[in-house]
């Protein structure tokens, strides 16, 4: 289904909230394949530590295509510019072949840098200029940002001095190399959230855990060391990795790590959500579904969003 008004549909939501799921069907619905927005799923071999639900792709029988999954070894460090890269690269070649493109994730700054259309490129250290601002404040530094057309894609950038040095030397950058072209295409997406009320949420979460574990989790992260990754490696993964890694080392009891898991992964959700939020006061329109609604209702509302109706 072509559509003029959108070329993309993106669905977002807080860890268990079922999203995957929807996304496959409407994928499947529409013709269209899926790219994952998880800054974690990009990792081979974990698997049930990063949520990689496979199953959720098998749709009446047939499977969704997916993209941005399995793609680099466990140990490396994936950012974002090479997400947004990857992406674009996913993104026209769905598009080429006519089909939907359909984003789904819960990484709030994955999301943000494809809806927002951040330029991401790898812009050197200028020292002369960062000498020259060494000594301002960040009051003043604000300021010479203000001037700059791109100023602030997000308040990150004057947190601290240090921030919005790098944010005015990118702005910088760009100014002095006018050629440079992100490669950013003209992404219009429906954006649609899942989610459950907070007590729902918790039980989702803390039912899933146990399910995890049940299917072997603690395997997982025990093969990971096994393979050569340092315990240190595998703690900067944080959430599953950091708890569960800490268990096999001997830091944790079995009931330390799983209580300490669960509640970090409540609060995981909690700051999702709050990302989501803040994302709906910097303008982008996010269509939310009760996560309880039929999986039906969920695609024909979707699909009246995307069809205009």
């Amino acid at each position: 289904m072509n559509n003029k008004k959108y070329n993309l549909i993106t669905i977002l939501g807080p860890t268990a909230s079922g999203k995957t799921s929807v996304a496959a069907k409407v994928a499947s619905v529409l013709g269209g394949e899926i790219i994952s927005a998880d800054s974690r799923q990009v990792y081979r071999g974990m698997n049930l530590g990063t949520g990689k639900d496979y199953a959720d792709y098998i749709v009446d029988g047939k499977a969704v295509p997916y993209h941005l999954i399995d793609i680099v070894d466990a140990g490396y460090e994936y950012n974002v510019f090479e997400y947004q890269k990857d992406f674009l690269g996913v993104f026209a070649d769905i598009s080429e072949r006519e089909k939907l493109p359909v984003m789904c994730g819960g990484s709030g700054l994955y999301l943000e840098a494809i809806l927002k259309n951040y330029k991401l490129i790898r812009v050197p250290v200028n020292e002369p200029l960062r000498e020259n601002l060494a000594d301002k404040t960040l009051d003043e530094l604000t300021d010479i940002l203000k001037t700059h057309k791109n100023y602030l894609h997000n308040q990150t950038d004057i947190e601290n001095p240090k921030r919005a040095i790098r944010a005015i030397e990118i702005e910088e950058y760009y100014l002095t190399h006018p050629e440079i072209d992100t490669g950013m295409p003209d992404i219009r997406s429906l954006v649609v959230g899942i989610k459950f009320d907070l007590i729902s949420r918790r039980k989702h979460i803390t039912n899933r855990l146990k399910d995890r574990l049940k299917d072997r989790m603690l395997d997982e992260v025990q093969l990971l060391l096994d393979s050569g990754l340092t315990p240190e490696q595998l703690t900067y993964y944080g959430l599953e990795y950091k708890y569960m890694t800490q268990y096999l080392t001997g830091h944790y009891t079995y009931q330390e790590m799983f209580d300490g898991l669960n509640v970090a992964i409540h609060q995981f959700a909690k700051r999702q959500m709050t990302w989501f939020r803040r994302m709906e006061k910097q303008g982008i329109e996010i269509h939310w579904l009760n996560g309880y609604m039929p999986m039906s209702e969920k695609v024909e509302k979707i699909l009246e969003w995307y069809s205009g109706k």
